[in-house]
């Protein structure tokens, strides 16, 4: 498989594990606020082997105790189920990261006992996914499915919206509850302008302000929603 970046030590992407975070490239998404714009376009050229990183693993197994798999959008690659065999076989548990448009790759996954933790991204309400998500046509059923095959299924999982001033409303953050109501977890992410955005003018809610957009969250989404970052 392609793999685009390393990171070699993580202690917050894999709740409550030590792991390391794999990168792919690719996405079927344009977020205009993007963190990875270089990953999502490809114009990131790097590359790491396979054999590197499986030998990475392997000198890793008593520090490590998982790998995240993130892009970009990991599902777009066609070897990743060999790819995430060949993980578990070293031992360790497999978090993917996904905006969950293609949940028929989900699916099998789950059912084949290869991923242990999914984060799906949650753009934000259904009337604002499409320009949220950069897809003029999104398909909006592909993103329910995917939804209630989380929630009605055994994985672990967590549900996160990166929250943007100029795209997320209070009265969005309300009515994700429509699409996710009760979830397990749900994470409100504040924006970051990491310099590599596919578009630019975006800026995120003070601390005070994410505080408010917390306590909608947890009237109206589920009681188990929290702030990260």
């Amino acid at each position: 498989m392609i793999i685009k970046g390393l990171q070699k030590l993580t202690l917050l992407d894999y709740p409550e594990k030590t792991a390391c975070t794999v990168f792919t490239g690719g996405c079927n998404f344009r977020c205009p606020f993007c963190h990875n714009a270089s990953l999502v376009t490809r114009l990131n050229s790097e590359e790491i082997n396979e054999d590197d990183f499986f030998s990475f693993l392997k000198k890793r197994k008593n520090v490590l105790q998982g790998v995240c798999i993130t892009g970009g959008e990991p599902t777009l690659m066609p070897d990743l189920p060999d790819f995430i065999c060949k993980i578990k076989e070293l031992g360790y548990l497999v978090k993917l990261d996904s905006n969950g448009y293609r949940p028929e790759i989900l699916k099998q996954l789950v059912n084949d006992g290869l991923i242990d933790y999914i984060a799906m991204d949650i753009k934000n309400s259904e009337s604002k996914y499409s320009l949220t998500a950069g897809v003029p046509d999104l398909n909006i059923d592909k993103i329910k499915e995917s939804i209630d095959f989380i929630i009605n299924s055994e994985i672990d999982y967590e549900f996160r919206t990166t929250v943007v001033k100029e795209l997320h409303s209070p009265q969005d953050i309300e009515d994700i509850g429509l699409l996710i109501k009760n979830s397990k977890k749900y994470f409100l992410q504040s924006f970051i302008d990491s310099g590599d955005l596919i578009n630019t003018g975006y800026s995120a809610y003070t601390k005070e302000e994410m505080q408010q957009l917390l306590e909608i969250a947890t009237q109206k989404v589920t009681k188990n929603a929290y702030l990260r970052g």
